[in-house]
């Protein structure tokens, strides 16, 4: 895997792991209810989003890897443009379904060798 692949999984794998740390312990009442958590959580998504979307374009082999790759780019897309009509459920439940799976696919990825 080359560098910038590297560097922009490792983007992701971060703004998992922040995700996480926002989010342990809390419930969807408390994302409702704070807004600096759900500010928080959302950047974290939309970095991730444009990181893939990057690495779809430099390094499509390697993004191939993510097995909902259009969706976290489709879920940044709407984030970033369609802010004002952001689904609070569903962005919570991306946090709890899909952002563990992300995470394992991620870290198998940077686990292999580099070229």
């Amino acid at each position: 895997m080359q560098l910038e692949a590297r560097k922009l999984l490792t983007d992701v794998l971060t703004c998992c792991d922040a995700i996480r740390q926002y989010t342990t312990g809390k419930t969807f009442s408390d994302y409702q209810r704070e807004r600096l958590l759900r500010s928080s959580t959302e950047r974290e998504f939309s970095i991730i989003g444009e990181a893939l979307s990057r690495l779809s374009s430099q390094a499509p082999e390697v993004a191939a890897r993510i097995s909902s790759l259009p969706q976290i780019i489709a879920f940044r897309n709407r984030i970033i443009h369609g802010y004002d009509a952001v689904d609070e459920v569903i962005v919570w439940q991306t946090v709890l379904d899909d952002l563990p799976l992300l995470t394992t696919e991620v870290k198998a990825a940077l686990a292999e060798p580099e070229h």
